[in-house]
């Protein structure tokens, strides 16, 4: 298939540039021209396409329309059909989600003397954690520290990240590759043995540690394994979504009732501890953008914290990633990873001229993108209307020599000549997508909430990125908070004694609806989007 020759005629521009692009910088932006692109720009900052909650913790906080429907939402559950009595499982800790920081939470607990039982939507590693490429930060090198990373960590947020968060985010860093590497995680290494790094965007020092460009699914394998090397210790149940948390009498979370996906059957789990990491919401498609997460990524995790009393924080601000995929039509919104830019390759329009730094922050390079298709006219349209910039991917190979878009890029490279691209020839064609919640559930440093008995790990927590995350800072932030997480509740499980478990707060939940003179004719989580006679972007 390849690029129809309409494409071509600008791919022919994008080549004659490159010889002098070779030897060019573009500069980089200054704060005020950040702040004035991102809020002209960058798809938050559209005031109509959010709206202040009106019942809730969060009454008055402004969250995009989709979130914010299933925040008001009416219960899925209906509390008549489940028997709280008659108790499937039970258990010192409870983790909801099976993905990067649940399943590095259970191993932590675990160590600790914890009885675990793992819930999981999907299968046990079907999560974003699976499908992140690019690679996991963290300050290992003579010329880095801590100290710098969270730097660049507070600078990457707009320094609206929760300080506390950031410092144990980057304290743990060092020593959450150690123990990923004590696991079996094969990173990529100098034949002396010394961990490459290389940098992301937002970042002054090159912290950036991968396996190749399938970074995420090699820390997913890792885990995965080790949670599975202790079935005596650790259930994990696949296919059954939590889909409302359990309180005791005294006010504590005590579990959650689970849908079995198979048989539609109710299962109640009482717990000790419960542990929510179900990661993010990209599947309900925030003004319409294409998304690069997992098919369960329905925000689950944040409706049942919400509805149990949990203080949300950040949810007026998403991630777009600038370099998702706008061509070829099947790939749309697939993640085309940052290190692809880290290596070298430029962010260039229709004429082949650069336009932004390309090691920008992810929002301002978004934004920037944005501007080039949008008010200046620059990007390429496919035959869809699709439009996009170019990602100039040869450029590697003449800046780091022949093979190295293959030996660094090879899921790129299939992902792309599945369809007829050669990305070590031809530039690929991008746009921004829907890639991450930057926002969550509020917790502390130990990843404790608001309510006793709930512990939030991973993308379900807000706080820790502030309004934008860096490259790399995802997969530190499920292996750092999802250990933490373990950690606390293993200090903790013994000296919990529940009492009679009650659903009580979905009656108050539905008080506090009809006193705020909502009728919601959505029920939820909605545990899967539904795509039938839905249009994409």
């Amino acid at each position: 298939m390849g690029y129809p020759q309409y494409m071509r005629d600008s791919i022919a521009k994008v080549e004659a540039t490159r010889p002098r692009r070779l030897q060019e910088t573009f500069p980089m932006l200054t704060a005020q021209e950040k702040q004035a692109l991102l809020e002209k720009f960058h798809p938050d900052y559209i005031r109509e396409a959010m709206r202040e909650l009106r019942v809730g913790p969060n009454k008055g906080t402004r969250t995009p329309h989709e979130l914010a429907d299933l925040l008001e939402a009416r219960p899925l559950l209906d509390p008549a059909a489940v028997n709280l009595d008659n108790v499937d499982y039970e258990t010192d800790v409870l983790i909801i989600g099976g993905g990067g920081a649940g399943s590095a939470a259970a191993i932590k607990a675990r160590e600790a003397g914890a009885k675990v039982i793992m819930a999981t939507k999907l299968r046990h590693g079907d999560a974003n954690t699976m499908m992140a490429q690019g690679g996991i930060q963290a300050a290992d090198k003579e010329n880095d520290s801590p100290a710098i990373h969270y730097l660049d960590v507070m600078g990457g947020g707009g320094f609206t990240n929760d300080p506390d968060l950031v410092e144990a985010l980057v304290r743990d860093a060092p020593l959450v590759i150690q123990w990923l590497e004590s696991l079996g995680c094969m990173f990529d290494k100098h034949p002396d043995g010394t961990l490459i790094t290389i940098h992301g965007g937002g970042t002054s020092r090159k912290r950036m540690h991968s396996a190749r460009d399938y970074s995420g699914a090699e820390i997913m394998r890792t885990l995965r394994d080790e949670v599975r090397s202790w079935p005596e210790d650790i259930q994990v149940i696949e296919f059954a979504p939590a889909v409302e948390l359990l309180m005791d009498e005294n006010g504590r979370v005590a579990g959650a009732v689970l849908m079995n996906l198979e048989t539609n059957e109710y299962l109640v789990v009482k717990a000790k501890c419960t542990i929510i990491a179900t990661g993010g919401s990209g599947r309900l498609h925030y003004q319409n953008y294409p998304t690069t997460n997992h098919y369960g990524a329905t925000g689950d995790g944040l409706v049942m914290a919400y509805r149990v009393g949990a203080r949300l924080a950040f949810i007026d601000t998403m991630q777009y990633h600038p370099t998702g995929a706008a061509f070829p039509e099947q790939i749309v919104g697939l993640l085309v990873t940052e290190k692809v830019r880290g290596l070298g390759a430029q962010v260039v329009n229709i004429d082949g001229e650069q336009f932004v730094f390309p090691r920008e922050t992810r929002d301002a390079e978004s934004a920037a993108i944005i501007r080039e298709c949008v008010e200046r006219g620059k990007g390429v349209s496919t035959p869809s209307g699709i439009q996009g910039v170019w990602l100039d991917s040869p450029m590697i190979e003449i800046i780091h020599g022949p093979g190295t878009v293959q030996r660094e890029l090879p899921a790129m490279v299939r992902q792309f000549g599945r369809f007829g691209v050669d990305i070590v020839k031809e530039p690929m064609l991008v746009y921004p997508t829907l890639h991450y919640q930057n926002g969550g559930i509020a917790i502390k440093p130990d990843c404790t909430t608001d309510i006793p008995g709930l512990y939030v790990a991973g993308e379900a927590s807000g706080g820790v990125h502030g309004r934008n995350r860096l490259m790399g800072n995802s997969l530190l932030d499920v292996t750092v908070f999802g250990r933490r997480a373990g950690i606390t509740v293993g200090q903790h499980f013994r000296d919990v004694k529940l009492g009679k478990l009650t659903l009580s707060h979905l009656e108050r939940w539905e008080k506090e609806l009809k006193d705020a003179g909502l009728d919601p004719k959505v029920s939820a989580p909605i545990l899967l989007p539904d795509y039938t006679r839905k249009k994409g972007v």
